[in-house]
């Protein structure tokens, strides 16, 4: 890593390919009354529904507190629902509802037209090995 130059350092190009991408996946999902935060609890929770308010926040990368409000809001929205988790009582288990589940279906082509339009000069032998290189990142962070 060059320390003349923060540009070249992969923490600084992932954070600002991110950035970038959420700039565009934000207005995607503006048209259709979500926020990328929201957006990450509803793929998360499809994904594995049961999750604790806990796992969710940290998922999203957002404190307890935080994400005790955000899901609040959603829940308001009718887009989820908290049940008791039957293994431990003090807890409770986010799962979404059929509201929730129909704006995952509803925003999933805008989604995909995001990730489509900043691919698009991309090969499939380069998007492959984009997404290998990032899951390998994440368990090496781990």
């Amino acid at each position: 890593m060059d320390l003349d130059d923060p540009t070249g350092c992969v923490t600084f190009l992932v954070r600002h390919a991110w950035l970038s991408m959420r700039s565009a996946l934000a207005d995607a999902l503006d048209e259709h009354g979500l926020s990328v935060q929201q957006y990450g609890v509803l793929v998360l929770v499809s994904k594995v529904p049961g999750r604790t308010v806990a796992e969710v926040g940290r998922e999203v990368g957002t404190a307890r507190q935080s994400a005790n409000e955000l899901i609040t809001g959603m829940e308001r929205a009718g887009l989820l629902e908290r049940r008791p988790n039957p293994k431990d009582r003090r807890t409770q288990q986010v799962h979404l509802t059929e509201g929730g589940e129909q704006r995952l279906i509803d925003v999933g082509p805008a989604v995909r037209k995001v990730e489509e339009d900043l691919e698009a000069s991309f090969s499939d032998a380069d998007r492959a090995a984009a997404r290998a290189w990032l899951h390998h990142m994440v368990e090496n962070a781990g």
